[in-house]
C-alpha cells in the first residue's frame, strides 16, 4: 500500500503556522523568520516532505498571464474591474483570461481548473455568492500560485485581498437615512457568508445604535445576487405592521426594482419609502426619482489587485497583502425626505 504523501497543509499544521509560510519557507521567496525557516526544514525533512514536481515546473515556466475569475461578466461592477484589471495587466506585458461562475460554486471550482490548465502564473478572484468552502483555493496557493481576492474576498484562505470600506460606507448611508427622518429602515444584506455583507449589515445596526434606534431583524432581508425574489421580498416588507420608511438595497439593479413595484403597490418615494442603492450605475442618475446610491470604485479595486499579483510575480515576495479602496455615498432624490 503506496504511503499517503506528505503536504504542505501538513506541515503547517504540526507547526500551527500558514500553508504560504511554509510555502515561503520551502521555496526561499519572500520575508520570513529564520527561526520559522529552520523549523519548517527540520519538519519537512523529518516528514520526507516532497514537492509536487509537477506543480514547480509550472511555476517556474511563466505564461505572462493572469487569470480572473468573477461572479458574472454582464454585471457592469465587475466589467469595470475586469477592465482595470487589463489596463494594469497590458501595461506589465500580461495577458488575462477571464471566467466567470455565474454565482455557482460548482462552476467556480470548474472554473479553477479551466485556469490551471491554461497555466496562469496568478488568479485574481470574487466569489460567487454560493461559496462558502474553499478548499479549491487553498490547493491553488499549495502550487505555489498566487491568488489574490478583490471585493467579495475569503477571510480564511492565506492571500491578498483588496476590499473597499463597506463597513464605514454603510454606516454612512444609514445615518444619511436617519438624518432624513427615517426610523425603520430595512435592508437587503446579500448572503450571510460573505465578508461583504456582514461588514455592510453591521455598519448598518451600529449606525442605528449610535441614533438610539432600535435594531429589529424583521427589516433584514438576507437575499442572493441573482435577484429573483425581489417582488415577493418588497410585498413582504410592505405587508409589515409597522411598514418600513427606507430600503437600503443590496446593489442598484434590486434598489429600481423595488422602487417599480413599491410605486405598483401605491407608495410614493422617498415621501412614504425612500430608497437607496449600491454601486452607482449609470442609470440612477435618469430614473424617477433620480437614486442614491454608493460609488463602488470597482475600476480601482481591479488595477489595485493586479499590481499586489503582479508586484508579486516580479518579485517572488509573496508576504500577504490588505488593501482598502473607499467608496463614496452619492444622494440624489430617492432618499431627500427633510426640506431644507
Amino acid at each position: 500500500m503506496s504511503k499517503i504523501p506528505i503536504t504542505i497543509k501538513d506541515i503547517a499544521r504540526q507547526l500551527g503556522i500558514s500553508k504560504s509560510t511554509v510555502s515561503r519557507a520551502l521555496t526561499s521567496n519572500g520575508d520570513i523568520n529564520p527561526e520559522t525557516k529552520r523549523k519548517v526544514l527540520e519538519l519537512a525533512a523529518k516528514l520526507g516532505y516532497q514537492p509536487n514536481v509537477v506543480a514547480v515546473n509550472l511555476k517556474q515556466q511563466r505564461t505572462h498571464t493572469l487569470g480572473v475569475l468573477i461572479p458574472e461578466t454582464v454585471n457592469r461592477f465587475f466589467a469595470k474591474a475586469v477592465g482595470g484589471i487589463q489596463q494594469v495587466a497590458m501595461q506589465a506585458g500580461y495577458n488575462v483570461i477571464i471566467c466567470q461562475s455565474d454565482e455557482s460554486f460548482v462552476a467556480e471550482k470548474k472554473n479553477v481548473q479551466t485556469l490551471l490548465a491554461s497555466r496562469v502564473d496568478g488568479l485574481l478572484v470574487s466569489v460567487s455568492g454560493e461559496t462558502d468552502h474553499y478548499e479549491h483555493f487553498d490547493s491553488v496557493i499549495e502550487m505555489g500560485i498566487p491568488i489574490v481576492f478583490f471585493d467579495r474576498i475569503v477571510e480564511s484562505v492565506q492571500a491578498s485581498k483588496v476590499v473597499s470600506n463597506n463597513y464605514e460606507i454603510s454606516k454612512e448611508a444609514t445615518h444619511h437615512l436617519i438624518r432624513q427622518g427615517c426610523k425603520r429602515i430595512a435592508i437587503m444584506a446579500g448572503p450571510q457568508h460573505l465578508y461583504n455583507s456582514r461588514n455592510r449589515l453591521k455598519g448598518y445596526m451600529d449606525a442605528l445604535k449610535e441614533a438610539g434606534l432600535v435594531f429589529d431583524p424583521k427589516y433584514v432581508v438576507h437575499t442572493d445576487f441573482r435577484l429573483k425574489r425581489l417582488d415577493e421580498i418588497a410585498r413582504y416588507l410592505m405587508s409589515l405592521k409597522e411598514k418600513p420608511d427606507a430600503l437600503f438595497a443590496i446593489n442598484d439593479l434590486a434598489a429600481l426594482e423595488m422602487m417599480h413595484v413599491f410605486k405598483n403597490l401605491g407608495y410614493r418615494i422617498p415621501e412614504d419609502i425612500a430608497v437607496m442603492g449600491f454601486n452607482n450605475e449609470v442609470i440612477c442618475k435618469y430614473v424617477d426619482p433620480p437614486l442614491t446610491s454608493i460609488d463602488h470604485p470597482a475600476d480601482e479595486l481591479g488595477k489595485a489587485a493586479a499590481r499586489i499579483v503582479i508586484h508579486q510575480l516580479a518579485t517572488g515576495d509573496m508576504s500577504l497583502v490588505e488593501q482598502c479602496v473607499n467608496s463614496q455615498l452619492i444622494v440624489r432624490a430617492s432618499t431627500h425626505r427633510m426640506k431644507n
